[in-house]
């Protein structure tokens, strides 16, 4: 009981440190990562790990699936240049470039394993970035490269991770032997990601029990993953095809009662996995740090410093010029977006190339390290410096670089949210156009309110109708309650009323 009582402690302990993250307007990331480091120091704390054959799949898989859902496919193709610059060559370089410093700091490191290093480290994590520039209302396109790299990068950094593992195991490396191996799990990871989610899709659709479909959702996640990896695709690739495929079909066959609770449910677990990602490697940090001999910890530091350094840098030398690129093509053959968006700018630039945060997946790729690694303790440790010191340096940083380029467009997701409101109001009345009844009135008169114009008198109408709406529901909730303290109704007569009123209430909006 002693260590559940613990670990329900750290997590009331990383709720608090998110809140404060919140009141401050900080990624909470940034407030999990020097918490875990100060945990590991704290005497008394727990000694956690996880099993290293478990890492990625508990932390990176339901965190991926849960942000390649909300992806856009359209985005990504519009934004596809600047997106494959920093999945492909971003990250290639940052892997060779932290490889060839910690090889140059610790000769004795096999290549292999300084690539390792230089994949654990490669791909940011865009949950920092988006915590901070969410808020402000950033150009849309920025949040599409900054999210679609997110994705993506994490399969190439851990294709080539896994490829230098096994390289390391077999002490040797070489491109050509390699390559091909390298091509089949992205070809087959394309393949197999959307076949699996059209089973998914319809082994879910006729499951009626909110309950019993959530915990499907997460089975099937982690079972694509370990599928994936057992018959040698990416893990990452094909999660994310495979949710990309979920999210395009889904709302065709999910009904909405399964969908509110599943989504509630996802967003609470991609927090937790967050905050025990960032514990349980914090919690290593100690023993890794009081096992190093005197004579180790400099030089394991120099080369946290310097691959921390590498990878800023690195971002900025690719992604800079590629952008000087792009705006000198704009200047020649002219800026045609198919839809209003934010025309590559200096500024621009420099807001992508300092949101390179580090996260779980750098977290999660250390700690699945077998125990028997080489230099495994540096690699924690240089993973952990190199998270903590992104999200420290940048993350607290970024808003107010974002506030001094002072970028904008002209809200294009708030436009197609405004036409898409129209669209469905249309075919909504349409619907009943025909039916005169009260009935259909009053049905006419809600989706007017819920769904209406963008005009002046509409806004007003819509937010009185739904205030006056909020205080019938609240009056209503009210009486229920009281009915339930006088021992009018139990317990079981007031839950099925109280979910009645939420259903009311986010009908509402």
């Amino acid at each position: 009981m002693h260590g559940l009582e613990q670990i329900l402690a750290l997590f009331v302990a990383a709720v608090i440190l998110a809140a404060v993250a919140r009141r401050v307007g900080a990624p909470y990331p940034v407030f999990l990562a020097v918490g875990g480091a100060a945990l590991a120091f704290v005497p008394g704390t727990p000694s956690l790990s996880v099993p290293p054959e478990l890492a990625l799949a508990l932390f990176v898989a339901p965190v991926l699936l849960d942000a390649a859902y909300d992806t856009s496919l359209r985005d990504l193709r519009e934004s596809w240049a600047p997106i494959a610059g920093l999945v492909v060559f971003a990250v290639g370089l940052t892997t060779a470039a932290v490889a060839v410093v910690a090889h140059a700091l610790m000769p004795s490191m096999p290549w292999a394993v300084a690539i390792a290093l230089g994949a654990v480290v490669a791909p940011p994590d865009a949950v920092a970035a988006t915590a901070v520039l969410r808020p402000l209302r950033p150009p849309q396109r920025l949040l599409t490269v900054l999210e679609g790299e997110s994705l993506l990068n994490d399969a190439s950094a851990l294709l080539i991770y896994r490829l230098a593992v096994g390289a390391a195991a077999e002490q040797s490396f070489s491109v050509a032997t390699v390559a091909p191996t390298f091509l089949v799990a992205v070809a087959g990871s394309v393949i197999v990601g959307p076949a699996l989610a059209w089973v998914v899709l319809r082994t879910i659709a006729a499951v009626q029990h909110p309950p019993t479909a959530i915990i499907l959702q997460f089975v099937t996640t982690f079972a694509v993953w370990i599928l994936a990896e057992q018959i040698g695709l990416s893990g990452v690739l094909t999660t994310v095809c495979y949710a990309i495929a979920l999210a395009r079909r889904g709302p065709q066959v999910i009904p909405a009662r399964l969908r509110i609770p599943s989504y509630a449910v996802w967003d609470t677990a991609v927090f937790a996995l967050n905050i025990l990602a960032f514990i349980f490697i914090g919690l290593q940090v100690r023993p890794i740090w009081e096992n190093l001999q005197l004579a180790d910890r400099g030089p394991y530091l120099a080369v946290a410093g310097a691959a921390l350094a590498t990878v800023i840098v690195v971002r900025f030398v690719w992604h800079m010029p590629f952008n000087a690129v792009i705006r000198w093509r704009d200047r020649r053959h002219g800026f045609h977006p198919p839809r209003p968006m934010l025309r590559p700018t200096v500024g621009s630039g420099l807001v992508v190339s300092w949101a390179g945060m580090r996260g779980i997946v750098s977290l999660a790729a250390a700690m699945a390290l077998p125990p028997g690694f080489p230099y495994r303790d540096l690699i924690l440790l240089t993973a952990f410096s190199i998270v903590v010191g992104t999200l420290v340096l940048q993350g607290l940083t970024l808003k107010t670089l974002l506030r001094a380029l002072d970028l904008h467009d002209e809200d294009p997701v708030g436009q197609e949210l405004e036409a898409a409101r129209k669209r469905a109001l249309q075919a909504a009345l349409g619907s009943v156009a025909q039916d005169r009844s009260p009935a259909a009135d009053i049905v006419r008169r809600e989706l007017g309110a819920l769904l209406g114009s963008d005009s002046e008198p509409g806004d007003v109408m819509r937010s009185a109708h739904a205030e006056i709406r909020r205080r019938a529901l609240q009056a209503g909730r009210q009486a229920v309650i009281e009915m339930r303290a006088r021992d009018e109704i139990g317990d079981d007569a007031f839950h099925q009323m109280e979910e009645q009123l939420d259903w009311l209430e986010m009908a509402a909006g």
